[in-house]
């Protein structure tokens, strides 16, 4: 993970990060995980578009380290809404990808039950 001094949340209010916006392009949920596209390390490589806050989204969310939005909003002390509305745009411009939770309302994901059920029994063993 990069290295910074201070977050952007220490730094700007957050509506200035987001220009005000308080409402993002796209939908993510909390737990949606954020990954950085081909496009996403090319534009780092090259000093990349958009402010600092993608900048460091990009780095945090490169080399395989996926990351939640929950995550990303708290490593950048962030307000969960403001880091939504960046990851949003970042993931409109085709810099992050963005993989939503699956729904475990149909009763046919008996694989994704056993999963959680697996995950359940080993946080009690701990």
């Amino acid at each position: 993970m990069p290295e910074r001094d201070e977050p952007t949340g220490a730094l700007v209010r957050p509506y200035a990060v987001t220009r005000g916006r308080t409402r993002p392009k796209l939908e993510i949920a909390l737990e949606a995980l954020v990954e950085t596209t081909v496009r996403g390390r090319s534009g780092m490589m090259r000093g990349g578009q958009g402010g600092s806050e993608h900048q460091y989204i990009a780095e945090m969310c490169d080399g395989g380290r996926v990351q939640s939005l929950a995550e990303i909003a708290a490593r950048m002390q962030l307000p969960l809404g403001v880091a939504r509305v960046i990851v949003a745009d970042m993931a409109s411009d085709g810099l992050v990808a963005v993989y939503e939770p699956t729904s475990l309302d149909d009763e046919t994901d008996a694989v994704g039950t056993e999963l959680l059920e697996r995950v359940l029994s080993g946080l009690r063993r701990l």
